[in-house]
């Protein structure tokens, strides 16, 4: 008998169980495969999407989340995914061609720049990269008092400290501690915030599987705080933001141990300190934790321009805004990072 043919199609809402089911048991992908992205996408930074899946003899083999990024300052896109540090193609290696080629066709009609995968993994040696990324993966030990040992000693020492201080960590039902938090740390370095709405459609979508957790001093002052995902069986700190009293009082060491010791605890075996860029603080501050840098293997078809976008912080163009962005007051700053971040992505 001949095999069954392949089909590429579009999620519909009546696709979006097979889809999530697809994307829970197969090996390569990843959270920001989920289905529900898309509404979150759409709905709060208004871009187009276009969730792509192979199919054979009806069954799921493959997808490929997409969305549509345009911006006078940043240029014109599409990327799997924009504000997801992972994305691309997950599932079978035959449908790969296919699931390419429809992007390209969709790239085509839009008539974008450049199209972006934010691959874990390389899949074209020869397309041109992004080198500027790298994750930080490491396993949690069954025992929580091994993960203690795990850390190096100097860092091992900070967590400590931060235990000494009589700190505490709770986990928050809402977003309003995290996001106060995190709002005024992305001002003192420069970047526009995220909306709140965002983060609070995050905790709303993803339910026990978003969470928030807050350090506080012994009196009950917030101090630092981390909105993390799970899935499966990995726990990935995503957004977080301290107080400028956080450092001295090993705040930020603390938090990170508490949602280590509690992700052991909840049974998750694989610790996702996520992306970082090459040479920055947070990249220097997760190696001190022992994880070692990983590659991000972020691939692109270019179109309409000769190199890879580099739309981030560490850009020299943009040094000027990031000094001026930072004499902002905190609610102006609030009022106007979600009109340029979410051409950002």
């Amino acid at each position: 008998m001949d095999r069954a043919a392949l089909t590429v199609k579009r999620l519909g809402a009546a696709d979006r169980a097979r889809w999530d089911a697809f994307v829970e048991s197969c090996p390569d992908a990843t959270f920001f495969h989920l289905s529900a992205w898309q509404a979150i996408i759409e709905e709060i930074f208004r871009h187009r999407t276009f969730y792509l899946y192979a199919e054979r003899a009806g069954e799921i083999i493959a997808v490929l989340p997409l969305a549509e990024v345009k911006s006078r300052l940043f240029g014109h896109s599409l990327v799997s995914l924009p504000f997801c540090v992972y994305g691309g193609i997950a599932g079978a290696a035959e449908a790969g061609p296919a699931l390419e080629a429809e992007a390209e066709a969709i790239a085509g009609r839009l008539g974008v720049q450049h199209l972006e995968y934010r691959n874990l993994d390389g899949r074209h040696p020869d397309w041109p990269r992004q080198d500027l990324y790298v994750t930080f993966r490491k396993a949690i030990e069954p025992e929580v008092e091994a993960n203690l040992l795990a850390i190096p000693r100097k860092q091992r020492a900070m967590v400590r400290k931060g235990i000494a201080n009589g700190l505490v960590s709770h986990l928050d039902d809402g977003v309003e501690r995290f996001f106060t938090l995190y709002a005024d740390n992305v001002l003192r370095h420069g970047t526009p915030a995220l909306p709140k709405q965002f983060f609070a459609r995050l905790r709303e979508r993803f339910g026990e599987r978003c969470e928030v957790l807050t350090v506080t001093d012994p009196a009950g002052k917030p101090l630092s705080s981390v909105l993390s995902f799970y899935f499966r069986d990995e726990v990935l700190p995503y957004y977080a933001g301290d107080d400028e009293r956080a450092r001295g009082l090993a705040a930020n060491d603390f938090k990170y141990w508490e949602l280590m010791r509690r992700a052991c605890e909840r049974g998750c075996r694989v610790f996702d300190y996520g992306r970082s860029k090459v040479g920055t603080g947070p990249y220097a501050f997760k190696k001190n934790w022992g994880f070692e840098p990983r590659p991000l293997a972020y691939e692109y078809r270019l179109y309409k321009r000769d190199s890879v976008p580099q739309n981030n912080p560490m850009n020299p163009k943009y040094r000027v805004f990031i000094a001026l962005w930072r004499r902002l007051p905190i609610g102006v700053a609030n009022a106007l990072g979600p009109l340029i971040v979410r051409n950002l992505g």
